[in-house]
């Protein structure tokens, strides 16, 4: 009777040690849940802070900047015809910026809607440097400068504009 007895305190023992150890499994699978469904919202709340980094410095990132070209060191002023020429050799560039980033640059003044190409530089309006599929932007105002001809004489010619990086939203797309 002693050794019946015996096995059953370890039978016990041992449901008791599983129904432990499977309580424990259960509340960390509910907790690694709960900590991972906000990942979607996090991975769209980082590219939305990268991006609104990106817009403040790259204007003056040396590949934008005006830097010296247009007399003073001047901060946040993007050399129109480096973008132009930076456009034509921006596979380089292609995860430079992002991986998923688009960057536009559009003239405030005068309004319109013509996409520049080296043909019809400087009478466009709107510079696409890495035409991707967007969701959401931020835009910062720049002045957009560039040196032009009238009368025979070289001037700096400067425009208000504003820089436009978009990024996909991260919820969307795994949905």
């Amino acid at each position: 009777m002693i050794n019946k007895r015996a096995q059953l305190k370890i039978q016990q023992m041992v449901f008791m040690l599983l129904a432990v150890t499977l309580f424990f499994v259960l509340v960390g699978m509910l907790v690694l849940t709960l900590k991972f469904s906000g990942l979607k919202e996090s991975a769209t709340e980082l590219e939305e802070k990268n991006a609104m980094l990106l817009v403040t410095r790259i204007a003056n990132s040396p590949e934008f900047s005006c830097g010296k070209s247009f007399g003073n060191l001047k901060t946040n002023c993007i050399d129109a015809d480096k973008v132009m020429m930076l456009k034509t050799n921006i596979d380089e560039y292609d995860n430079f910026w992002g991986r998923e980033t688009n960057i536009e640059i559009m003239k405030i003044y005068p309004e319109g809607d013509v996409i520049c190409t080296l043909g019809n530089y400087p009478d466009c309006h709107i510079i696409n440097l890495q035409s991707k599929e967007i969701h959401i932007e931020h835009s910062n105002f720049v002045s957009l400068c560039r040196k032009d001809l009238i009368n025979g004489e070289v001037y700096d010619k400067c425009e208000l504009a504003k820089i436009l990086v978009s990024y996909k939203d991260w919820q969307e797309v795994q949905e």
